[in-house]
């Protein structure tokens, strides 16, 4: 699985927006600058999880963008959702509109399970969780295992 960086920066952007609940609306180019995004590329971002009804947007001198809902109430899935749409596909398609057939045909449940798995994580861990620096056990434990640090 590849996580895109239009998902990095769009949990990042969000992760800001998190930081600062309670402050208000954060213009664009200060969550650009802070994460160093780029400003253009962001814009388009911010405009995918306003659509989604991640954030929302407020003109003027005070304008800015905020999460629409508390960060605790919004998943890592939520937001890759928003951005790059499902978690998990085959070749741009969804694990249950696959099928294979002969020895290829197992390969179905093995995609069902890593995206029951990449589900289980990503929404599991709200934006609070990871402002907090408290990610929920159940993905704490996994960060344990000395080899999910290294790439075979």
């Amino acid at each position: 699985m590849r996580i895109s960086a239009r998902a990095d920066y769009a949990v990042r952007a969000a992760l800001v927006l998190a930081a600062g609940e309670r402050n208000g609306p954060v213009k664009a180019e200060a969550i650009a600058e802070a994460q160093e995004i780029p400003h253009k590329f962001l814009e388009g971002i911010l405009n995918d999880m306003r659509r989604g009804g991640l954030v929302v947007s407020q003109r003027g001198v005070n304008g800015g963008y905020r999460l629409a809902r508390p960060a605790a109430e919004i998943s890592v899935a939520d937001v890759v959702r928003a951005v790059d749409g499902p978690l998990v596909s085959v070749r741009g398609v969804r694990p249950p509109e696959l099928s294979y057939s002969g020895p290829a045909e197992p390969l179905l449940p093995l995609w069902i399970a890593l995206r029951a798995n990449v589900r289980r994580i990503l929404e599991g861990v709200s934006l609070a969780d990871v402002a907090s620096g408290r990610l929920p056990e159940s993905a704490h434990a996994l960060t344990e295992d000395p080899a999910a640090w290294s790439n075979p």
